[in-house]
């Protein structure tokens, strides 16, 4: 038996900060797509996805939320995986950077680079974008903000280890007139080239000390490795790879055959990791395809925008296939595709219900009424019409393989629909209905539906990259073996098809009616969120007079010492300037809230009258005031009232 030969191909590893939306799931359908075809094209694939877990943007939400930064990337990772899994994606490895085998190697590789000179120590300062977590220079900023997401940067100075990237500018040059294919679109390349190299390549920072989220560097624990080489590194290491020897599936596989990345992250894969891959003397990628973005209308899609759509929510309400299908067929090659629910609509509506569907149920259907479901293949084909159908059938498959090969899913799809539309032209031009009424006519309508069932089969074939669902129905229908459904079956005819039952494949969508759903549910989902952000209250205690609340002294205080309260972990020991001459101490309950450095030399209201009562060992004289709410996540919040510039023992009335 004749070994296939191995392609290798990965995704962007999603960030795990959130769930990724429904633009995010691109990468993955698109790379599904291409894994699929080339499986049908005989070769053996290797697929792997992942998610990039590491960084300050993770740590700081970890601890918003109360939690560990593992604890958090733990609950978005299968986040990610779900929302991979409901589109029917057949990846062959899910990586997560915060694997323990991972981690080792990034380590490995990371002292391998340091020792032979191409990482070294210095200091960094500059502008840092926390989201995208990349370092710019002022001049590479575009109003101030983040050139690659539009937000706020903030000034970074500190420590870091250092990639030699000016080092192998030249043989990254080289590389690119050697490899013409290498950039998909080509245009990439030119943005690459003119944007970076031309310039001059600057050093790239490699590690963080800033934080601490992230794979320690192993002589150096003050630093955590930085994204380019732990996030970037994961298209080897999910291989196997290890400088001290590789496994066996790292040298069947790599170099990887196609990366599969949208365009915001072309440079980190056309610069960055190539020269990664030099420095550790390894072969370079054979291509990497930077495909365009999917937009919410005109926008890029945002929450904070409120025009994020998710996978998991389309599938449920549409089928994975026709999910897969619209991003498929309407994201065109280089430039940006949009979606939203009517767009979705009509293109399922036109495509799949009425075309194909329409094509599928009738053509099964009337092979079932004429002839008890069996058709046999004419001894020749004379009419024109035959002779016409056919030719567009080999045309679009023609079609249909070049497009494949270079990615250019949109007009594959819009290939195999035209064949499609031939064909339902084909059934009014013969009009089977009416040669059933003769009998003369009966060998001319066995000839017409053979030729019908035998294009319905190609475009099965065809479709299976995009909506494989779907056409495992079509296979089930015409009862056709799974050699008869491969792009090779396609160059011969079949004998004969004993058809099963006529099963619809997609049903027409009610536009009007589901979009009045859709609109429903977003304002119940907004009223609910509103509901949400107006956060619910204790009940307002009993009423006093006002000779009661007059009993209450409420003073200005300083506070001048601050310490946790040991066995205590929700208790501060804060020690008061109450403008008395004398320090009082009163225990809080907010050490979950402020660090004693966020306490010292602020102003706070005090309760200065209250009875004094022993906390944990403390004697407290007294109460400060601080507000109690619950934030959208549901977590407890704690602000204590600040009172600064008003002088100790001040009165509040």
């Amino acid at each position: 038996m004749e070994q296939k030969k191995p392609f290798y191909i990965t995704t962007a590893i999603a960030y795990a900060s959130r769930k990724p939306h429904i633009g995010n799931s691109y990468d993955i359908v698109l790379a599904d797509m291409i894994a699929r075809y080339k499986r049908m094209t005989g070769y053996d694939v290797y697929f792997m996805t992942g998610s990039d877990e590491h960084g300050q943007k993770i740590e700081d939400i970890a601890k918003e939320q109360g939690i560990s930064p593992k604890e958090y990337v733990d609950g978005t990772a299968a986040l990610i995986r779900e929302q991979w899994d409901c589109l029917n994606t057949t990846y062959d490895k899910f990586i997560r950077t915060t694997d323990d085998d991972h981690e080792k190697v990034v380590q490995k590789i990371f002292k391998k680079l340091y020792e032979q000179g191409d990482i070294y120590k210095s200091e960094y300062e500059g502008k840092y974008c926390i989201p995208c977590e990349s370092f710019f220079t002022a001049s590479q900023l575009v109003d101030g903000k983040c050139p690659d997401c539009g937000r706020d940067v903030t000034d970074a100075k500190e420590e870091a280890y250092f990639l030699k990237l000016s080092k192998y500018q030249d043989d990254l040059m080289k590389y690119y007139e050697e490899n013409p294919d290498f950039f998909r679109p080509i245009a990439r390349k030119a943005e690459m080239v003119n944007n970076f190299l031309k310039p001059g390549l600057s050093d790239l920072c490699v590690s963080r000390s800033s934080f601490k989220w992230g794979v320690p560097v192993e002589f150096d624990d003050r630093h955590v490795i930085y994204v380019w080489i732990d996030a970037l590194s994961n298209y080897i290491t999910g291989l196997g790879y290890d400088p001290d020897g590789s496994s066996e599936r790292f040298e069947t596989y790599w170099p990887a055959d196609l990366h599969v990345i949208g365009k915001d992250i072309v440079r980190f894969h056309t610069i960055y990791w190539p020269i990664i891959l030099m420095a550790l003397g390894l072969p370079l990628p054979k291509q990497v395809l930077g495909h365009p973005w999917l937009l919410s209308g005109e926008d890029k899609m945002s929450k904070s925008r409120g025009n994020v759509l998710y996978a998991d929510q389309l599938v449920n309400r549409f089928g994975a296939d026709a999910v897969r299908y619209y991003l498929l067929s309407e994201m065109p090659y280089a430039n940006d595709g949009t979606i939203t629910y009517e767009s979705f609509i009509t293109k399922f509506n036109a495509d799949l219900a009425n075309t194909l569907g329409n094509l599928v149920n009738r053509s099964i259907a009337m092979t079932n009424k004429y002839f008890g479901g069996t058709v046999n293949a004419p001894a020749e084909m004379t009419d024109p019409l035959d002779i016409e159908l056919y030719e567009v059938a080999a045309d679009t498959l023609k079609n249909y393989t070049a497009l494949m090969e270079e990615y250019r899913n949109a007009d594959a799809a819009d290939a195999i629909m035209t064949l499609a539309k031939r064909c339902n032209k084909y059934i009014d031009e013969t009009a089977p209905w009416v040669l059933a009424k003769d009998e003369a006519q009966k060998a001319r309508l066995e000839t017409v539906l053979y030729n019908l069932l035998e294009c319905i089969r190609m475009l099965g074939v065809m479709l299976t990259p995009f909506i494989p669902s779907a056409c495992a129905s079509i296979a089930a229908q015409l009862q056709v073996s799974e050699d008869a459904m491969t792009l090779n079956s396609l160059g011969a005819r079949t004998a004969s098809f004993i058809v099963g039952e006529a099963t619809p494949l997609f049903a027409r969508i009610d536009a009007a009616k589901v979009l009045a759903e859709i609109e429903a549910e977003q304002q119940a989902a907004a009223k609910a969120a509103e509901a949400a952000e107006t956060p619910a209250i204790e009940p307002f205690k009993e009423e006093i007079c006002y000779d009661d609340a007059m009993k209450i002294d409420l003073r200005v205080a300083k506070v001048v010492a601050c310490e946790p309260i040991k066995k205590a972990k929700k208790l501060l020991k804060l020690t008061l300037d109450d403008g008395s001459g004398t320090e009082r101490t009163v225990a809080s309950g907010i050490a979950k809230f402020y660090k004693p450095e966020d306490l010292i030399g602020r102003s706070v209201v005090l309760v200065a009258n209250l009875k004094p009562a022993v906390l944990c060992g403390v004697e407290s004289c007294g109460m400060i005031l601080a507000a109690d709410s619950v934030k959208e996540d549901g977590t407890e919040d704690v602000k204590v009232l600040f009172v600064d510039g008003l002088a100790p023992g001040s009165t509040i009335r």
